[in-house]
C-alpha cells in the first residue's frame, strides 16, 4: 500500500486516510448510522468539490473504526470560512477501539493537514450531554467559546426530515 499525504500508516494495521466513494456504506457502521446515508453522500460530494475533507481510520481485519469530517466552507462563517477557519464534526471512534490514542492520532492528522493548508483555527461543537468528549477536546487544546443551540435537520435514508436538538458547546483551537 502506498503512503501519500492523504494516507498515513500509523502502525502495521492502522491507517488514517481520506474517504473514497467505496467507503460510504461503511460510514453507516453496520447500520447504526444508516439514517445518515443521504447526508454522507452529500458530504462526500462536498469533499469532491473542495468544501470538506473526510478522514477515516481503518484497521486490518476490522474495517473502518473511526471518522472525522472537516468542513472548510460553511454559510456560518464563524464555523468555517474556507480560508482561515475550519469546522470538525462527526468525530467518532468505535467503542472497542477507544482509549488507545486512535482518536488523538486522527485529530492530529486532520490538524496537521489544515495547518499545511494555512488554516489558523478549528471550531467544533460538543454536546453538553457528553462530558467525556468535552474533556478530550479540552485536553487537546480546545477552549469553550460559546453556547450552541444544536438545532439542525437532515433527510434520512428514507427521505424523512429529521430534526436534531442537541444543545452544545462551541470550542476553538488555534493551530498556528
Amino acid at each position: 500500500m502506498s503512503i501519500s499525504p492523504t494516507n498515513k500508516k500509523v502502525s502495521e494495521d492502522l491507517i488514517i486516510r481520506q474517504v473514497n466513494r467505496r467507503d460510504l456504506p461503511d460510514l453507516e457502521w453496520d447500520g447504526e448510522y444508516i439514517f445518515y446515508r443521504r447526508l454522507y453522500k452529500e458530504i462526500f460530494e462536498n469533499a469532491c468539490n473542495g468544501k470538506a475533507i473526510l478522514w477515516v481510520v481503518e484497521i486490518n481485519g476490522s474495517g473502518l473504526i473511526g471518522q472525522l469530517f472537516v468542513q472548510l466552507h460553511s454559510p456560518r462563517r464563524e464555523l468555517a470560512d474556507g480560508n482561515q477557519k475550519a469546522y470538525f464534526y462527526a468525530f467518532r471512534i468505535k467503542e472497542p477501539f477507544r482509549g488507545y490514542g486512535i482518536g488523538s492520532q486522527l485529530m492530529e492528522t486532520a490538524e496537521e493537514d489544515l495547518n499545511k493548508r494555512n488554516f489558523i483555527k478549528i471550531a467544533l461543537n460538543v454536546s453538553k450531554e457528553n462530558p467525556t468528549a468535552l474533556r478530550f477536546y479540552k485536553n487537546h487544546g480546545y477552549k469553550v467559546i460559546a453556547h450552541e443551540p444544536g438545532r439542525w435537520f437532515f433527510f434520512d435514508h428514507l427521505g424523512k426530515r429529521r430534526e436534531v436538538n442537541d444543545p452544545s458547546w462551541r470550542l476553538e483551537k488555534s493551530i498556528q
